[in-house]
């Protein structure tokens, strides 16, 4: 019988909501609670100062009312002065002191949250890091962005708000209600039986509150990652070349329109809520003033006591209503914390080695021993709701590599050809540990990839991808990324070697220029140049090349060939090339189809062969005469 694990039930809470709930459809397990506070427990010194603050304004507010009754006393007793001036000054103290409190506590408050987001933030961005390709190839950009904004700063609000508000309207209703009793409980019972009138139609305002909020949240999410797809300098060109702009606009305008509607909803309920508060407050301080006046024209009651009571009116029915819809406020901010751990706890499959084997020093060898790989589920790399969809695809491809064995030595070169989506990305990827494989084992200088730390795997595999990514940055800032302490002599070398010079020289700010959104401003021979540069610059022991030179003309090609050829010196290269003209001198020549390697041998074996390879070769260079 199969067993459902808390992370798994807290994802089908949290997609339940997604799809139609609120917060009040959420269960909150201990272990959920235990998890909240221990973010909150590195804020404990803050936050006991904040809830002690929060105490004791609530005291200083029940004070003064009572302060401000018996100076009316002694103004209708005549005197003395003296106490008149006393309570007075008392007054005036008190204020000054719940200034000082307000501001102590807005700063504490302001702390903790902003403390409690900075480690929510940190926490989800480091996290998001270590998880694996096929997470990114899945997941909706600003369906991920938005956890670490939106749902960041609404599980804030449960330490900034919500906790506190529990804490000082409890204190305050408890104080409050105490007070009123020894004054006059008859006056008390009757204005507490005013409340049915008020708090139930406030809790079903809070719910639907709760709810059209939930479903601005979702649709504020779907427009950023709508905005951020299409305002990307890619998407932007796609929408200019195949898309229809009335269409993007009438489906952006029909997520902003309702964002537009709720809103008018949102501050309509409001504004009910209020006015509701208003008068029942105003019915409540007639009858205060009613039945408290009629006990001071009987002799049972003195003035003062029927303005403290008055005074203390007002602050009853807001901690009332706070607490009424307490439960509201602290499920949203749960909502919030569980879309953030729900991140948190999808597990990146490939991870570091706990004890990590050193990387042999000098050149490495690459070996790919019977090789088998399929393209992790959904379920293991992905979460519908980053996904933006109800259900994660549940299909199984199977293994696209098949026993694959390879063997570079140490220095030497191994192109792949094949058709396209024969698996030779594919079978690239998994040396740098971009995948993981199914079986087999994939080893530099005899080490197995999964045995080495990331820092090691990373100096000693480079890789120039067909579409090499580049940062919205400048050039160096582009080129510091393979190596960080690199002088501007080790840049500038190479650039020179990457062919990149005289294109440098008429950029106005040099390598200080921002090269724009996945480098964008430059052309597409100048961005693989400048990827190369990297590569270059890096200098690992093994180089990765998947379609290096496929962005380039014929000119460009011929001299970046001579860069790549001199940056693959004396190092093992594993080289995919389209334009087999580029892979004729390579030491060993593998033809991949369907996942298997069919072919393997130099240039001049296997055009011998007359095979696949000698077919490929004949056709590219018939389309090219």
């Amino acid at each position: 019988m199969s067993t459902i694990s808390p992370q798994m039930m807290m994802r089908r809470q949290v997609q339940s909501h997604r799809t139609g709930g609120d917060a009040r459809d959420v269960t909150v397990d201990r272990p959920t609670i235990r998890r909240i506070f221990g973010f909150a427990a590195r804020q404990k010194n803050l936050l006991i100062g904040f809830l002690a603050l929060s105490v004791l304004a609530s005291v200083v507010g029940v004070i003064t009312p009572v302060l401000s009754g018996r100076v009316v006393n002694a103004i209708t007793a005549g005197g003395p002065l003296s106490t008149i001036g006393w309570l007075a000054g008392a007054i005036a103290v008190l204020a000054i002191a719940e200034a000082v409190i307000t501001i102590g506590t807005r700063w504490l408050s302001s702390r903790v949250g902003e403390g409690l987001i900075f480690d929510l933030r940190t926490a989800v961005y480091d996290h998001v890091q270590t998880m694996p390709i096929a997470f990114f190839n899945r997941t909706r950009t600003g369906a991920l962005v938005s956890r670490l904004n939106t749902d960041v700063i609404g599980a804030q609000r449960a330490f900034s708000n919500t906790l506190s508000g529990v804490v000082s309207n409890a204190v305050s209703l408890i104080l409050t209600v105490a007070v009123m009793v020894t004054i006059s409980w008859q006056v008390t019972v009757l204005s507490i039986l005013l409340l049915p009138v008020f708090l139930i139609p406030a809790r079903m305002l809070g719910g639907k509150l709760a709810a059209l909020q939930f479903e601005a949240a979702d649709h504020n999410a779907a427009m950023s990652t709508r905005m951020t797809e299409r305002f990307s300098a890619g998407g932007a060109t796609l929408v200019r070349l195949f898309g229809d702009p009335g269409h993007e606009s009438r489906e952006f305008a029909l997520r902003a329109g309702r964002v537009r509607d709720i809103g008018v909803r949102v501050s309509m309920l409001q504004a009910t809520f209020v006015t509701a508060l208003t008068l029942v407050s105003a019915l409540a301080l007639a009858l205060v003033y009613g039945l408290g006046g009629w006990q001071a024209v009987a002799g049972s009651l003195d003035a003062g006591r029927v303005v403290t009571l008055a005074m203390l009116l007002t602050r009853l029915y807001g901690p009332l209503t706070m607490l009424a819809n307490a439960r509201m406020d602290i499920m949203s901010a749960v909502v919030s914390f569980m879309r953030v751990f729900e991140v948190l706890d999808l597990r990146s499959p490939i991870r570091e080695p706990a004890r990590p084997v050193p990387l042999p020093d000098g050149p490495l060898s690459v070996s790919l021993r019977d090789v088998r790989f399929a393209y992790p589920s959904a379920s293991e790399v992905s979460l519908a709701s980053l996904e933006e969809v109800a259900t994660l695809d549940a299909r199984d491809d199977g293994d696209v590599l098949h026993g694959i064995d390879i063997e570079i030595p140490a220095g030497q070169t191994v192109a792949l050809v094949g058709s396209s989506g024969a698996g030779k990305s594919t079978l690239a990827s998994l040396v740098p540990r971009l995948y993981d494989v199914t079986g087999g084992a994939v080893e530099l200088g005899g080490v197995d990839v999964r045995d080495l730390s990331f820092p090691d795997l990373q100096r000693a595999v480079g890789m120039v991808m067909q579409d090499g990514h580049l940062f919205h940055d400048s050039i160096r800032d582009n080129l510091l990324i393979a190596k960080p302490d690199a002088t501007d002599d080790e840049l500038h070398d190479a650039i020179r070697r990457a062919r990149l010079t005289e294109v440098l020289d008429h950029l106005p700010d040099g390598l200080d220029t921002v090269i724009g959104e996945r480098g964008y401003r430059l052309s597409g021979g100048e961005r693989q140049r400048l990827t190369i540069a990297r590569l270059l610059l890096s200098a690992p022991p093994v180089v990765i090349l998947d379609e290096a030179t496929s962005a380039l003309d014929s000119t460009n090609e011929a001299a970046i060939q001579q860069a790549l050829d001199e940056a693959m010196e004396g190092r093992t290269a594993l080289v995919i090339a389209h334009r087999l003209s580029t892979i004729e001198a390579a030491d060993q020549i593998l033809v991949v189809e369907h996942g298997r390697i069919v072919e393997r041998g130099d240039h001049a074996s296997l055009m011998a062969r007359d095979g696949l390879y000698a077919q490929f070769h004949r056709t590219q260079f018939r389309h090219e005469a």
